[in-house]
């Protein structure tokens, strides 16, 4: 029995070798971004609505021209969980942005502000329009782009993140990509139009820094630096990608105090039932049957 639990051991290790190579591998050839603290986090964790505000903001005057949100709805910003605009807020918001609608009467496609059930609209009407427009570099979509991103952060990390439920990798990339932007060192060969960036794969990326200190105006009191912003705009599109992480944790947890209560029930109602019987354990006797006479 010993001599087989280790063939299955030896089997189960070198099936996980190849894998844990590759993630020992993908870890060495990019830094790790650190690990950042996020209000979402943890079991127990909301987003910070003023955040998600200034994230909001930050992604308008600092993103919009080039990433999209079509997956989005204006009438989200006013979702209880999220931003919490008012509606009125976001009827404004909606009304700022462009939105292609038609045919009309003409069979003509034509423009009109947008309105609360509308989708953000994509910055390009295309992806040959947005490749042309950027150097043949298409830029993704960030509806679930904190969902979509990741990043492997090697042995034995991820196996302490499987405990540690870890989650915020994606949040945690998008900040490092915006903060990570150097001089190359010294013979390091970039492409022309890339730029340098220690956190993104390879180390070359086509996005030219979109930020910097000063750029997106608080009213707050906020810092405005490239690393706060990164960091409101990283919630931010953690928001966008799940909008319902508020209510999803709300209840799970009144899930587990259902479970708990209904636990307790449970025991002390099987306690309550079999409290004679353990008194009496003559009642568990068979019974003899009964002679049956004509």
């Amino acid at each position: 029995m010993n001599a087989r639990r280790s063939i299955v051991l030896a089997f189960a290790l070198a099936a996980l070798l190849p894998a844990l190579g590759t993630r020992i591998a993908a870890a060495q050839e990019q830094e790790i971004p650190p690990k950042l603290h996020w209000s979402f986090a943890g079991p127990f964790g909301l987003y910070d609505t003023e955040q998600l505000q200034r994230g909001f903001k930050v992604y308008r005057e600092g993103c919009s021209t080039c990433h999209g949100l079509k997956l989005l709805a204006f009438r989200n910003l006013a979702d209880p969980g999220g931003p919490s605009f008012s509606e009125a807020q976001a009827a404004a918001i909606a009304a700022s942005f462009q939105v292609t609608d038609g045919p009309n009467d003409k069979g003509e496609m034509f423009q009109r502000p947008g309105k609360l059930a509308d989708r953000f609209p994509p910055p390009f009407s295309n992806d040959q329009a947005a490749r042309a427009a950027l150097g043949g570099a298409l830029p993704p979509d960030m509806s679930v782009l904190a969902k979509a991103r990741s990043v492997e952060r090697g042995f034995p990390w991820f196996i302490f993140d499987a405990f540690t439920q870890y989650q915020e990798d994606g949040p945690d990339y998008i900040h490092a990509i915006l903060n990570g932007y150097e001089d190359p060192p010294a013979g390091f060969t970039l492409a022309p139009g890339a730029q340098y960036n220690k956190y993104f794969p390879g180390h070359a990326i086509g996005m030219p820094k979109p930020l910097s200190d000063g750029q997106v105006e608080y009213t707050d009191g906020t810092p405005t630096t490239v690393d706060q912003y990164g960091r409101d705009v990283s919630a931010f599109l953690m928001w966008a990608a799940e909008p319902t992480l508020d209510v999803r944790k709300r209840l799970g947890f009144q899930v587990f105090v259902f479970l708990i209560v209904l636990t307790g029930l449970l025991y002390f109602t099987k306690k309550r039932i079999w409290h004679e019987v353990k008194r009496h354990p003559e009642l568990l006797e068979p019974r003899q049957p009964t002679e049956y006479r004509s």
